[in-house]
């Protein structure tokens, strides 16, 4: 079985990248799923429940992390939305879940577990690390497939989950950075991790936004519009083969592919 893990979707071109090389994709890797991380798919910040539907055709389920709130509606429209996890580790008062059993027609049974980093993190959440503890105990045993997504800023945070949860899950995939990391392997006890996923978004940009504008930003010290750029998009991912039966890792790849969107 092979699943596709998407990084950080940014705005619409960023949607419509995904819209046009994961039919694509699918067909090279002969995926059995494909998830992904949405959490900028709406103009660069949050999420939104039409832009969800943009993509749903190529896109079987969808991550989110500490922007997941950044759409003033969403808040009320995540729990109609059956095919998308937030943090797990945020307020019980928030809407929505961190974990889904999803029964996929090709995949089978999966456990998608959304978790979101404590360092250099602008929210409070909290310890992921516990929260992963106490998820594993409500998967139902025969599920073996379980994927993480870790929304984190440290490489240090991420590495330490990945090994606390070496031979627990099936994969720890970090997202958050936009920064597609060259790290990917299988651990010692058979989890698949990679510390960042990377994005799909502009290829000259910095984290999908406009490059001029965010230096303006840094030399003035000023808060500015960062619009989305445009152009020539990156659609980074992995793709994680895995044993169904017994959930373990057999390989990870980065891909990275590239696309003009007009």
């Amino acid at each position: 079985m092979n699943i596709l893990f998407i990084g950080d979707i940014v705005g619409h071109s960023g949607r419509a990248a995904v819209q046009k090389l994961v039919p694509e994709l699918r067909k090279e890797f002969n995926l059995s799923m494909v998830i992904a991380n949405a959490e900028n798919c709406a103009a660069g910040a949050g999420l939104t429940a039409g832009c969800l539907k943009d993509m749903r055709k190529h896109v079987d389920f969808f991550t989110a992390g500490d922007h997941v709130w950044d759409q003033k509606d969403f808040e009320k429209e995540i729990n109609g939305i059956h095919d998308i996890v937030r943090p797990a580790n945020l307020s019980t008062m928030q809407p929505g879940v961190g974990m889904k059993v999803v029964n996929n027609p090709v995949a089978g049974q999966i456990a998608i577990i959304a978790l979101q980093g404590k360092v250099f993190m602008r929210d409070s959440a909290y310890c992921p690390f516990e929260t992963a503890e106490k998820l594993l105990t409500q998967v139902p045993a025969d599920v073996k497939t379980i994927l993480v997504d870790f929304h984190a800023e440290a490489t240090s945070e991420k590495i330490a989950m990945g090994y606390f949860l070496d031979g627990k899950v099936t994969a720890v995939i970090g997202t958050h950075t936009h920064v597609q990391t060259n790290d990917a392997k299988i651990l010692p006890n058979g989890t698949a991790y990679l510390t960042d996923a990377g994005m799909v978004g502009a290829e000259y940009s910095v984290l999908g936004r406009s490059v001029e504008e965010v230096i303006k930003k840094f030399r003035s010290g000023m808060p500015r519009r960062l619009p989305v750029a445009e152009g020539t998009i990156r659609l980074d991912g992995c793709v994680i083969d895995y044993d169904y039966n017994t959930g373990r890792a057999n390989s990870i790849k980065t891909i990275s592919r590239m696309t003009e969107i007009v």
